[in-house]
């Protein structure tokens, strides 16, 4: 169970402090909803169902895929046999892989604008394309409903501890009435305005800087390495001196300690990601040569067949366009290599060596890199699975797609 912390970081604004001799009046605090429902149990979704759970808040769970919602399911946590058993919510929070994925359980045959009551809350904390939330958005309105965007900064291990950090848009009076519930979910709320679409943009920005990031790590470890200086020590020193960012030692350290397995983000959800943001860059007249460049190289991962690498395995792609000996590891969704391959590299001296494949890399002290061949039975996400084009909202999670 995941634990439920007490020393949130408030998001409200800070106003001036009144004088002792007349207090300020407090606002009345939200009533807790009756009901909350969640749609989609990947790593974020189940993360954010127990959280709650573990809050008292009582929940509803949906998933197209039985297994997942089997593992969640609890006291304070019952399954839904479809959508419709959402009806009685106040709120439902979706998290899902993509537009068509959260369009589907929303406007489709029996989706949450046709059972949600008037008054009832939508919160979408989905990584989804700003026109998507603008018209839903849209269309929770003129049913009298309320649609809030709220996506996450931070991967599935931070929002299993409570520690991402949540953007919200939307009507203010809805984010109001649900920042208890947020405030459970992440460290802090950040409240952008009353367009959902703005929370959206916002994120998406997010991932490309966070994604431009780890490019620039993945080139510098490589060129360390060539150079003949190990790696981690590199990372060490940069991100103990000018380069001390969340993002640089934990999407970073990702790259130095070559931990590409499981993934917190699959490469194609990130190719997404970025196809969504330069699609605003070019709606704005924005150009963003650089991330149109590492857009290519997360396309390149999945064309290597890297379907389930998270996104920082852009250091295991750099590495090998540097010609460096790198072993994919069995995970990946490739076939792994055979021990009687070896990897081709230059030493500090330039003299040209053959490695057996199974003593490229010395043991880590993070954490072992299997060249198990048996472990390649872990097969990929198709890129199709995650891709949802039908309407039936009950064909709209796969068993392995990772809903963020």
């Amino acid at each position: 169970m995941a634990r439920v912390r007490t020393d949130r970081r408030s998001s409200a604004a800070i106003v001036a402090t009144a004088s002792p001799s007349t207090p300020s009046p407090q606002p009345a605090k939200p009533a807790r909803p009756r009901l909350v429902g969640v749609v989609g149990l990947g790593r974020m979704g189940r993360a954010f169902a127990e959280n709650l759970g573990a809050a008292g808040y009582p929940i509803i769970v949906w998933d197209a895929s039985q297994a997942q919602i089997d593992a969640v399911v609890r006291p304070g946590i019952i399954a839904a046999a479809n959508l419709a058993d959402l009806a009685d919510c106040d709120v439902v929070i979706t998290s899902l892989p993509d537009d068509d994925a959260l369009a589907s359980v929303a406007t489709g045959p029996q989706g949450l604008l046709d059972m949600l009551a008037t008054g009832a809350i939508h919160i979408s904390m989905s990584t989804v394309s700003p026109p998507l939330s603008r018209h839903l958005a849209a269309a929770h309105a003129a049913r009298s409903q309320n649609y809030v965007s709220a996506p996450i900064l931070g991967n599935p291990d931070m929002a299993h501890t409570g520690d991402v950090f949540i953007l919200a848009a939307g009507p203010h009076a809805a984010i109001d009435s649900v920042r208890p519930l947020l405030e459970v979910l992440g460290q802090r709320l950040f409240v952008i305005g009353e367009e959902a679409a703005a929370a959206n943009l916002m994120k998406l920005a997010a991932n490309v800087l966070t994604a431009l990031t780890m490019q620039g790590v993945a080139e510098v470890l490589a060129l360390l390495r060539k150079g003949g200086i190990d790696h981690r020590i590199g990372f060490d020193i940069l991100t103990n001196s000018l380069f001390d960012s969340r993002v640089h030692r934990t999407y970073g350290g990702k790259i130095a300690n070559e931990r590409y397995c499981p993934p917190g983000m699959p490469a194609p959800l990130a190719v997404k990601d970025l196809r969504l943001a330069l699609a605003e860059a070019e709606r704005h007249s924005a150009p963003m040569p650089a991330a149109s460049l590492v857009h290519d190289r997360l396309v390149a991962m999945v064309a290597h067949g890297w379907t389930n690498l998270d996104w920082s395995a852009l250091g295991l792609l750099a590495a090998q366009d540097a010609g460096l000996p790198d072993i994919i590891p069995a995970e990946s969704g490739t076939a792994a290599p055979t021990t009687e391959q070896a990897a081709i590299h230059t030493d500090k001296t330039s003299a040209l060596s053959v490695t057996p494949i199974d003593h490229v890399y010395p043991p880590s002290t993070t954490g072992k890199r299997s060249t198990d061949a048996g472990k390649a039975s872990m097969l990929a996400t198709p890129l199709a699975e995650l891709t949802h084009n039908g309407s039936d909202p009950s064909r709209l999670i796969s068993p392995t797609s990772r809903s963020r």
